[in-house]
C-alpha cells in the first residue's frame, strides 16, 4: 500500500464531513488535504483509543520526533511519507504542524475546561491551526483568509463539542465550560450519568447559539476575492451548519444519548451544492 493510499482510506474510513469537500478538489490539493487529515485522525486516535497516559504521551513525543523527520525530508510513517513533499509545496508552517500535537497533549492533561477562554486555547490548536494550514492549501491571495479559516475551524470545533457531549461523557470527559454548567444550574454529574433536563436544553442552546456566531463571523472574514479558492472549507461549513441545525431541531438535550451525522449521500448533496452555487451563512 501506498502511503497515498494509506491516507485515502483512513480518511474514508472516517465518513468525516471533511472528506466529501475533498472529492472535488484537484490532484495535487486532494493529495495534500488528504495527508493533513490523515495526520490528524493518526495524533487523535493517539488519546482517544489509548488508555494508558505514559503510553499516549510516549505515542505524541514520537509524533513530534516524525514531525521533525518531516521537514527534514526523511519521514518513516506512511502518513508522514505522504504530507512531507507537501510541506514546501504549500508553505505549510511547523508551528502549525506543532500545535495541533499540543492540542492533544491537552486531550491527556485535561478533562474539563473551566472557562471558554481556556476551551478556546484547546479549540485553536486541534481546529483553529488545522483551518489555516488547510487554507494554504486551497489557495489564497489575501492574508486575511487565515482569519476567516481560522474562526471557522473553531466553528467545526464547537459543533463538534455539541455533537459529542454523550460520547465524551462515556469517556469521563466534559468540554462544555464548568462555569457555564454553573450558570446554567447543570451538574457535571447530570451529564456523566446522562440525566436531561430543562437546565441542560438551555445550555445546549446557548452553545448552539455561540457555535452559529463563530460560523457568521467566519463569513464576515473571508475576503471575496477568495471565496471560490476556499470553496472546500465552505463546504465544510455547510455541512458542519446543517448537522448544527438537526440537532437543534430534534432537541439540544438528546445529545447526551446519541450522536447525530448526516448521511452520506446528505453529505455529498450539500457539498456538490456548495461547490456549484456557493455558500450563505
Amino acid at each position: 500500500m501506498t502511503p497515498e493510499q494509506y491516507c485515502q482510506d483512513k480518511a474514508a474510513a472516517s465518513g468525516s464531513s471533511f472528506y466529501y469537500s475533498f472529492r472535488f478538489l484537484p490532484e495535487e490539493q486532494r493529495q495534500a488535504i488528504t495527508a493533513l487529515y490523515a495526520f490528524c485522525r493518526e495524533v487523535d486516535d493517539v488519546v482517544d483509543e489509548c488508555s494508558d497516559e505514559g503510553v499516549a504521551r510516549t505515542t505524541l513525543a514520537w509524533w513530534r520526533t516524525e514531525v521533525e523527520r518531516m521537514y527534514a525530508g526523511r519521514p518513516e510513517h506512511p502518513v508522514g511519507r505522504a504530507l512531507a513533499p507537501w510541506i514546501r509545496t504549500f508553505s505549510l508552517p511547523r508551528e502549525e504542524i506543532d500545535a495541533v500535537l499540543d492540542g492533544m497533549e491537552m486531550d491527556i492533561a485535561y478533562a474539563r475546561y473551566d472557562a471558554f477562554d481556556d476551551l478556546k486555547v484547546y479549540c485553536h490548536r486541534v481546529a483553529g491551526v488545522v483551518g489555516q494550514l488547510s487554507a494554504r492549501i486551497f489557495g489564497f491571495s489575501d492574508p486575511g483568509t487565515l482569519a476567516f479559516a481560522h474562526e471557522l475551524g473553531l466553528a467545526f470545533q464547537l459543533t463538534n463539542i455539541i455533537r459529542d457531549v454523550g460520547e465524551d461523557a462515556r469517556r469521563g470527559r466534559i468540554y462544555l465550560p464548568m462555569q457555564e454548567l454553573q450558570r446554567f444550574d447543570v451538574p457535571a454529574a447530570d451529564i456523566l450519568h446522562v440525566r436531561e433536563s430543562q437546565a441542560f436544553r438551555e445550555l445546549m442552546l446557548f452553545q448552539i447559539e455561540r457555535a452559529g456566531q463563530y460560523y457568521r463571523s467566519a463569513w464576515e472574514k473571508l475576503p471575496p476575492a477568495d471565496r471560490k479558492a476556499q470553496r472546500p472549507g465552505l463546504m465544510m461549513a455547510a455541512i458542519y451548519r446543517a448537522t448544527l441545525e438537526e440537532i437543534r431541531r430534534d432537541g439540544p438535550e438528546k445529545v447526551l444519548n446519541q450522536r447525530l451525522s448526516l448521511t452520506p449521500i446528505r453529505k455529498l448533496w450539500l457539498a456538490w451544492k456548495t461547490w456549484t452555487f456557493g455558500y450563505r451563512p
